[in-house]
């Protein structure tokens, strides 16, 4: 990968809009490319869609297959809702002949020689055809014609040099072979290997990593893609490091005047916050409250639920306000169950890419991480995907709210199931506490990176009102150990005004 300008560079489009953004606008036209994978991996889906996407242009396209009928091709198309007529499908199966035609085993070579009846009709074809694109599937039935390395390599050399004096792109999709893989790798303009991993519980997922593309920058690492009715979608991993800088910040007001005082005069736009505390401590209601204040002024929410459905979330959020209801109707909140079995990291970022570029979300949550965790068990991968997506919704001037349930309920018990504090520019803290003779909730402000906040101890209490915060608490004991017990006097804590609720 090297840093230069390719907006002059011509470009054979994918039809894969995520793989066109790796690519940094497609494949450089007319050269040959390797597309390798194991069986179900997505090889023949990518290639039809970068037919496809040249027939739409009116360009020749060729589908050379060696190793699927016509028909079982045209039963794909059909479960995507696509049709093949404006591509070329060069059925080398059904002749007979081809499969077992033994020498010679090169198209041209110095000295001439007599071609096979495979190649003849391949290049009979494209005679006829003068294709812009084509595709052979798979390499491994040539292989398998050639019989040795040598001949095998001179094969696929002179494949090369056909089609570039004709101006055609060439995508060859092959299983990984040992001993062959890097000989043809060497003769390819780039190598795209795309990958099927099934993970302990859940549906498989699958992921590609651009292994090399000459000459032009591109987007490195695993992506994350998946196979749906209408072709292969891609997940680019995510480059905040590419956007600008956002101007200052201006604060996020929650709608309570003793929270934001709590923190300061409130969150700052473009920063990110993790709600960490026990099961039930009120975490999900704090963040709900964020919600409610952004969606009353006018303002764009994202909400993304691992569990909890959004039905149950707005049922006990009702009480926080109307206003989220009617933002759910109009679309300014936007509430997203997400399962973390179904779902890979890859596709929860390009979601929220999509709320905050398409639909303007100047808040997003994540409840939980811990849900998310589920999604990535590698907890050093998932702490670099949290990095870069705080990063971008950072430089996108959008406050990012992280829910994090500890295990345990009470003290030194309580234990985190990964380390985020330190990626997240403010952690407020919610704890039990116990007073006269009631288990009470209260909640503090551990760090604050962009402005002073309050190093003391508020009530925090959760009844059908909604939320209120007490005032300034100093007579704690066990503040350090997490053991909170108020020393004080009852008229110093508020009053209980119905039932108590938390999450």
């Amino acid at each position: 990968m090297i840093d230069r300008d390719d907006s002059l560079m011509k470009r054979a489009e994918t039809g894969i809009a995520g793989l066109d953004q790796i690519l940094g606008g497609g494949f450089p036209a007319n050269r040959m490319y390797l597309i390798q994978g194991d069986p179900g991996t997505g090889k023949t889906t990518l290639a039809l869609q970068f037919l496809l996407a040249g027939a739409r242009r009116g360009e020749a396209a060729v589908y050379v297959t060696l190793s699927e009928t016509d028909d079982e091709l045209r039963d794909v198309a059909r479960s995507h809702g696509w049709s093949l007529d404006g591509i070329t499908i060069c059925d080398l199966q059904a002749s007979e002949a081809s499969l077992q035609a033994e020498t010679p085993y090169t198209l041209f070579h110095p000295s001439e020689v007599e071609l096979s009846e495979t190649t003849r009709a391949v290049l009979a074809t494209a005679e006829q055809v003068n294709p812009t694109r084509i595709v052979f599937d798979s390499l491994s039935e040539m292989r398998l014609l050639a019989r040795d390395p040598l001949r095998y390599r001179r094969q696929i050399l002179s494949l090369k040099q056909y089609f570039s004096g004709r101006e055609c792109t060439v995508l060859l999709l092959d299983y990984p072979s040992e001993g062959a893989d890097l000989q043809l790798q060497s003769l390819t303009h780039g190598v795209l290997v795309l990958e099927q991993v099934t993970p302990d519980y859940g549906a498989t997922r699958r992921r590609m990593r651009l292994q090399k593309l000459r000459g032009v920058k591109f987007r490195d690492g695993y992506h994350d893609c998946a196979i749906k009715t209408g072709g292969l979608v891609v997940y680019p991993r995510m480059a905040a490091p590419e956007l600008a800088a956002p101007e200052p910040r201006e604060r996020f007001t929650s709608g309570l005047r003793e929270l934001d005082n709590l923190l300061g005069g409130g969150l700052d736009r473009g920063t990110s916050a993790v709600l960490l505390g026990p099961s039930g401590v009120g975490k999900s209601t704090l963040a709900a409250q964020y919600v409610t204040a952004a969606v009353a002024r006018g303002e764009h929410a994202a909400v993304y639920l691992f569990e909890e459905t959004p039905e149950s979330w707005m049922r006990r959020n009702e009480r926080l306000g109307p206003g989220l209801a009617a933002a759910d109707r109009d679309g300014r909140l936007a509430l997203q169950r997400v399962d973390p079995a179904e779902r890979s990291p890859g596709e929860l970022t390009e979601m929220i890419r999509s709320a905050v570029e398409q639909q303007g979300a100047r808040l997003v949550v994540v409840d939980s991480v811990n849900g998310y965790l589920n999604a990535m068990p590698q907890e050093r991968f998932l702490l670099l995907h949290l990095h870069e997506l705080l990063v971008f919704l950072g430089r996108r001037d959008v406050l990012t709210l992280l829910v994090l349930a500890e295990h345990g309920l009470l003290g030194q018990t309580l234990q985190s199931p990964i380390e985020l504090t330190y990626l997240a520019d403010t952690v407020v803290l919610l704890r039990y506490f116990e007073a006269f003779g009631q288990v009470r909730q209260a909640i503090s402000a551990l760090k604050k990176r962009t402005s002073d906040h309050e190093r003391s101890v508020r009530e925090m209490v959760l009844d059908p009102a909604g939320i209120r915060i007490g005032a300034e608490l100093r007579q704690f004991q066990g503040v350090l150990t997490g053991n909170l017990v108020f020393t004080g006097e009852r008229s110093s804590l508020l009053a209980e005004m119905g039932a108590h609720a938390g999450r």
